[in-house]
């Protein structure tokens, strides 16, 4: 039975596409649109979790992952 979980991703404009990470477990994909990045973030995760062994997913898989906006004195 499949389960769902939930993961980050960071999806950033980069030349004439964009490029998406998943922070928890170091992934990352692209795409021409940022929905297109996005799911092929998804692929890859999904990818991922069928092909790696359990210790690399353990040893790749961060619990934790904060975001946050920073306020920086320039000048």
């Amino acid at each position: 039975m499949k389960r769902i979980q939930q993961f980050t991703a960071l999806i950033e404009r980069e030349d004439e596409g964009y490029v998406a990470l998943c922070p928890e477990l170091d992934i990352a994909s692209q795409g021409d649109t940022v929905e297109e990045a996005r799911t092929n973030l998804i692929e890859a995760i999904e990818l991922f979790f069928e092909a790696a062994d359990p210790s690399e997913i353990a040893s790749r898989l961060r619990s934790e992952v904060f975001t946050t906006r920073l306020e920086v004195s320039i000048g």
